[in-house]
């Protein structure tokens, strides 16, 4: 039962915003770290991302029976009750919420709760009526770094605001990818994600313009001197790495394997984006 109850919090979401999280406070305190401070940011953030997870599985319990990925989720399979869920959410969340009120800030605080708003409300509402429920599922991915930021220094920046569009610009590549590789997925639950939609190669022409607006954001941040020369080289070649397989998605004859290829390489940038962005500030 208990490892039912942690894939409900969707794990892998969780360990991934943890990282970009704990990459924002490093980057902001320029490795100046408040243990008790930092320790809490992450616990925080995990508890109150991890409440987001489980609320966004009990709203989507119904879509989750017409995929074949996610048919045997235990809220669909009732091995979990709604309300046991709805119980163990809302826990999740008082929890984390008190750990941040009590040893982060109220900036930290007020980030939290932007983003589980978007993720759990907005972004539930919007993913089944329109095309740009992906772009307003980027915002609550693009907090956590932003909220590590506020965590080390208690206030938000252009610094902070770049950061916010790169991982805004990262996620909509990252998502669209696992769109078209999933497409039939969302066919069936009636998603109407882009590829859905408007069709594969306009999902793909999409991916690109992301991902050239990726490769912008992240030479913005070295351009107004938030990193170095050695943080600009690094992401800027990843960048141009994914860019370049990017446009090579117009010449394949296998979507399904190029976009699986797109987010494997998607993960990669942005595990080496994180390690990048916490050195920023100390390399050259």
């Amino acid at each position: 039962m208990f490892k039912n109850y942690y894939a409900l919090t969707k794990p892998g979401i969780v360990y991934g915003n943890l990282l970009t999280a704990a990459a924002g406070y490093l980057f902001a305190s320029r490795w100046h770290i408040n243990l008790g401070v930092y320790a809490a940011t992450l616990a925080g953030t995990a508890l109150v991302i991890a409440s987001a997870g489980v609320f966004n599985n009990f709203i989507d319990r119904g879509i989750d029976k017409k995929m074949a990925r996610t048919q045997k989720r235990a809220l669909v399979t009732k091995i979990i009750s709604g309300q046991n869920a709805i119980i163990y959410a809302t826990a999740l969340g008082v929890a984390g919420f008190i750990i941040l009120a009590l040893f982060t800030n109220w900036l930290v605080v007020i980030l939290g709760a932007i983003a589980i708003f978007f993720y759990v409300v907005l972004y539930g509402f919007v993913k089944r009526r329109s095309v740009h429920g992906t772009l307003v599922g980027t915002i609550p991915g693009a907090i956590p770094p932003v909220a590590g930021y506020a965590a080390a220094v208690n206030h938000l920046d252009g610094g902070a605001f770049i950061i916010f569009l790169i991982m805004v610009c990262w996620q909509m590549p990252h998502f669209y990818s696992i769109a078209i590789f999933r497409l039939n997925d969302y066919k069936a639950a009636n998603i109407p994600v882009l590829p859905v939609k408007k069709g594969i190669r306009r999902a793909k022409l999409e991916i690109l313009l992301y991902t050239f607006a990726f490769v912008g954001a992240v030479t913005a941040l070295s351009a107004f001197g938030y990193t170095g020369l050695v943080f600009l080289l690094v992401m800027g070649s990843l960048g141009l790495y994914w860019l370049w397989r990017g446009l090579q998605g117009f010449k394949t004859t296998n979507d399904t394997r190029w976009a699986r290829q797109m987010f494997g390489l998607s993960l990669i940038i942005v595990l080496v984006f994180s390690l990048m962005l916490s050195v920023g500030r100390v390399l050259p």
